[in-house]
């Protein structure tokens, strides 16, 4: 699973969620940078040319010991 992030004016990451304010997941990378290009294209033509990050992509890591199970 992987999660798009973005960074603010002020250098805080931020998570991406959609409108009904769930946390946006993808189950491969590639999708995760399609949709990061599209939400921020701006940003993601910015970093190519220099500017520093200001997007980044997250692997999210499942945790066998999370308290309380998860459903599959």
């Amino acid at each position: 699973m992987f999660k798009i992030e973005y960074e603010d004016e002020r250098g805080l990451w931020h998570d991406v969620f959609d409108d009904d304010g769930a946390l946006v997941v993808f189950s491969d990378e590639s999708a995760a940078r399609a949709a990061l290009a599209e939400r921020f294209p701006l940003l993601v033509q910015m970093e190519r040319y220099g500017g520093g990050k200001r997007t980044r992509v997250i692997r999210i890591l499942e945790d066998e010991d999370d308290w309380p199970k998860r459903g599959p």
